[in-house]
């Protein structure tokens, strides 16, 4: 699954038109109702995290595995680090008749940036 979204994602970045919005734009239309999907790994959550209670975890390494998870009825902004992945996901949802689906633009970089909120594991004492 992780190849195919890799490898066609690139050569159709440019024929779809996926939507994509900032981290500002992004947090208020989760506080407006929309979920976020972080599609990190585990082990990038659990050294920070969207500070968000509407976040559904869906690493992409789990990701064709539950699919079926993913609401069809509520706006989906997916998230990752830097924006790479999740807009892989994004396209690859809306090939498959998403249409509620939005890439956030730069992940939990420029989330964390905008200083909205995240929550950071406390290092050990």
């Amino acid at each position: 699954m992780l190849n195919y979204l890799i490898s066609n994602t690139m050569n159709r970045r440019i024929e779809k038109g996926i939507k994509e919005v900032d981290a500002a734009t992004a947090y208020e239309k989760i506080k407006n109702g929309a979920i976020l999907m972080d599609v990190r790994e585990w082990e990038e959550i659990d050294q920070v995290a969207f500070g968000v209670a509407n976040t559904l975890v869906m690493p992409i390494s789990e990701f064709g595995a539950r699919l079926d998870e993913i609401p069809r009825d509520v706006e989906v902004i997916v998230g990752c680090r830097s924006g790479s992945r999740s807009y892989q996901v994004t396209w690859f949802l809306t090939e498959q008749n998403y249409s509620n689906v939005i890439n956030l633009k730069n992940g939990i970089i420029s989330w964390a940036q905008s200083g909205l909120p995240v929550k950071v594991r406390e290092a050990a004492k």
